[in-house]
């Protein structure tokens, strides 16, 4: 009646075990229990090295617990480590970054550092002197201070190298030059002739009576005096008249161009220029279209053209006095032309108003209108930044097209740097903007440039000066900024001592310098054999051993120039570099006589400027006596100029040194150099005949002084007397009184004659392009019948 099931054990079923509990749970007096909640594993973000090791759980505490049991040491230097590719490059792009920002805030640190110390000073005084290096300072901050005046900058005490404030223009309105230039080292000279002399020298003793000082600009009508004198402006004035050359003359004078400025100013694109050329004569064989370009470039070849047919057919030194055919200012309607139709082009540049500026400032320089060249390259500098020259050009642009994108920003930098080092101001441009890499010289880049030159190597092409001398002008900027801005921490002499006078101050500078033109010894290793003058009797290029130039014979004559040029250039800024170190003493007894075995460190720094401007010398008066290389090349007659004044300054400084003879001679071929030239250009005639007076006072300066010693009165006088009369005859004048007589008595320096004198010593005031010193009534364009 009953059935019994054999089923699985209650028991042993999880279900029932679970309906077992519910109900034990049920009856429990203390109510249902809540479960237990599960507790969470710690997370640990890195296992120490040891715990890693060993395979065990670590912690988040340092030391970890199983270390602190152990005890040992608990690290974990592997944080850092790369493990994979992509995290490699996010790291690199992270410390790229970094090392931005940081680049960045030092920067603003060091402007913001200047700027604190610059208007300090301009509180207490507002005609400080700038020094040649505060290159970030704007315009409107950079007030300059005079030697001696410390400046409070967060508690240190800094100077500046003193400057000159003198005017070279018209107006009697002064402009400041500093340092580096001739003007100042002129200035120094005077200012020593003047003590040696014993005998005042007249403010305006140093003033050019310049092209500048004629006229206030290349537009402005002529000087008031011509103005009196006629009545009214003559009948051939281009500027009235307006005249336009002939198709066959503008060729003639292009032609100029192409073997001249495009193989040392690489600016234009000779087939572009050429095919622009062709257009604006389509419909009109009379006259061609307005063109800015063509017009700066017609100019600026008929001051070349000019200088080089008189250069090569004069026999004689021509008249001190600028005539109304001076080669200097030819061209002068077409640089007008020029400028009215840029102004059309100032709100919407393009790159041939770049490629007109450029000219414009060179054109300027050589016109003898400095100051007018300067501002007109700042202007150029920010139209090329407008344009994006200091960037990388873009990535879909033809590779011609960024080459010559490449040449042209790097040609301003050239030019913007040789012109405020020339004039001793701060620079414009800066390397900490500029992405833009140099221009390239290989095969492939100089068979797109334009042009057809033969190659000059198996690695030098006709581009490869240009890149040269790219490099040349970097090197001597990066030791010429370093040089000036070492100027505070060298010296510390009181506010009545100049630093020619601290010999500590200036031995710790030459040590300096000397480190510091390694570059340039660098940069003449790097320079290829093809573009290296040879030297006859086993000279080495590019040496200061003063062998003769072994010129090759049948070379072109581009190659010819691109070589001298370069070398010339060289020795002409290491001149420059070491010239500071030429230090005029008033007391001769105090200097030392000579150059001893064991000379000073300064001593052989001057020894260096004046070896390389005898070099110089000798050097110009080879090519010039020898071959029409560089006839009527104006900027080459600044250079010997410029080295001229310095062997002067050098042979007074140091008027019984072992070198003193050589540099005597070397005055003295400077003065056939300049002789050569002025065939040329007046100018040159002006300063081969003020090089010829100051090597006589030179002269009379060192017999009076057989054993170093100072000057009497009388002595003074004297060599004042034979000064003045030596001028005079250079002048056309006849002599007062005899070289030779021994009682003269002291004659009163008349400003007509000091002022003659010193519109010929002016034109050393620029080493580059300027041209100083003229002294003609009236400025007209050239003749062109006078061109052969």
């Amino acid at each position: 009646m009953f059935t019994t099931f054999v089923g699985t054990s209650a028991a042993n079923s999880p279900r029932s075990s679970r309906s077992a509990e519910s109900v034990i749970n049920s009856v429990s007096p203390d109510g249902p229990q809540q479960p237990r909640p599960r507790q969470k594993r710690s997370q640990v973000t890195r296992a120490c090295d040891w715990c890693r090791v060993h395979r065990i759980k670590c912690d988040n505490n340092h030391p970890c617990l199983n270390c602190q049991n152990r005890g040992g040491q608990c690290s974990n230097d592997r944080t850092g480590q790369v493990r994979t590719l992509p995290h490699a490059f996010r790291e690199i792009e992270r410390l790229k970054k970094r090392n931005q920002e940081l680049q960045k805030e030092l920067e603003e640190e060091r402007n913001r550092s200047r700027n604190q110390a610059i208007a300090a000073a301009g509180a207490s005084n507002p005609q400080l002197l700038t020094p040649p290096s505060t290159s970030s300072v704007p315009p409107t901050a950079a007030i300059a201070a005079p030697s001696g005046l410390s400046l409070d900058d967060g508690g240190s005490s800094k100077k500046y190298w003193e400057g000159i404030y003198t005017s070279t223009a018209r107006s009697g309105a002064k402009t400041w030059y500093g340092p580096a230039s001739l003007l100042y080292f002129i200035s120094r000279l005077n200012a020593f002739l003047a003590s040696t002399l014993q005998h005042h020298v007249p403010e305006n003793y140093m003033q050019p009576n310049s092209a500048s000082r004629l006229l206030d600009g290349p537009t402005s009508p002529h000087s008031e005096k011509l103005a009196d004198e006629r009545g009214h402006a003559p009948l051939d004035d281009p500027l009235k008249a307006k005249e336009y050359l002939t198709p066959t003359q503008e060729e003639y004078f292009l032609d100029f161009y192409w073997q001249s400025y495009h193989t040392s100013m690489l600016v234009l694109d000779e087939d572009d220029f050429r095919q622009h050329y062709k257009s604006l004569w389509a419909g009109s064989g009379k006259s061609r279209k307005p063109s800015a370009l063509v017009d700066i470039v017609i100019a600026l070849c008929m001051q070349y053209g000019m200088a080089r047919g008189r250069g090569n057919r004069g026999s004689s030194v021509r008249s001190a006095d600028v005539d109304t055919n001076d080669a200097t200012l030819a061209g002068r309607w077409h640089y007008c032309r020029c400028q009215n139709l840029l102004a059309c082009e100032l709100e919407s540049p393009t790159i041939s108003t770049l490629q007109c500026n450029i000219l414009s400032v060179i054109w300027l320089c050589c016109a003898s209108f400095q100051n007018m060249a300067d501002s007109t390259l700042a202007l150029t500098a920010r139209t090329a930044q407008m344009l994006g020259l200091h960037l990388p050009p873009p990535q879909d642009m033809p590779i011609r097209e960024k080459e010559m994108r490449r040449r042209l920003w790097w040609s301003i930098y050239v030019l913007e740097t040789k012109t405020s080092m020339k004039l001793g101001r701060p620079f414009v441009l800066h390397l900490s903007q500029v992405n833009c890499g140099l221009p390239g010289d290989d095969h492939e880049v100089a068979t797109q440039s334009g042009s057809n030159f033969a190659p000059l190597g198996e690695h030098t092409t006709w581009l490869s000066w240009n890149l040269h001398n790219t490099k040349l002008v970097l090197a001597v900027r990066d030791v010429y900024t370093a040089f000036y801005e070492k100027y505070p921490d060298f010296f510390d002499g009181d506010s009545h001592q100049t630093i020619y006078e601290a010999q500590a101050a200036m031995e710790t500078y030459a040590e300096f310098l000397l480190t510091h033109m390694r570059k340039l010894e660098n940069w003449v290793k790097d320079v290829p054999d093809a573009l290296k003058t040879k030297r006859k009797d086993h000279g080495t290029p590019l040496s200061t051993d003063r062998s003769s130039l072994d010129i090759e014979q049948f070379a072109p004559l581009w190659v010819q120039r691109q070589r001298l040029l370069l070398e010339l250039l060289y020795h002409n800024l290491c001149t420059n570099l070491y010239r500071p170190f030429i230090s005029f003493k008033s007391d001769p007894s105090a200097a030392p006589a000579s150059f001893p075995q064991s000379s000073s460190l300064a001593e052989s720094c001057a020894h260096s400027c004046a070896s390389h401007a005898m070099t110089f010398t000798h050097v110009m008066r080879q090519v010039l006596s020898t071959t029409d290389i560089l006839t009527g090349w104006q900027e080459a007659f600044q250079w010997q100029w410029n080295c001229a004044m310095t062997l002067v300054g050098f042979v007074l400084a140091y008027p019984h040194g072992e070198m003193a003879q050589a540099a005597r001679d070397a005055i003295h071929a400077s003065i056939d150099a300049l002789s050569i030239f002025g065939n040329s250009f007046a100018v040159a005639a002006s300063a081969a005949n003020l090089v010829r007076t100051l090597s006589e006072t030179v002269d009379n300066v060192v017999a009076s002084q057989p054993e170093n010693r100072p000057l009497t009165l009388d002595e003074g006088h004297k060599l004042m007397a034979q000064e003045d009369q030596a001028m005079s005859i250079s002048q056309g004048e006849q002599p007062v009184v005899s070289m030779g007589q021994a009682d003269l008595a002291f004659p009163d320096l008349d400003e007509e004659t000091v002022a003659t004198m010193q519109d010929i010593l002016a034109g050393s005031m620029d080493m580059a392009f300027a041209i100083d010193g003229y002294n003609g009534n009236s400025i007209l364009w050239p003749s062109i019948d006078l061109i052969g």
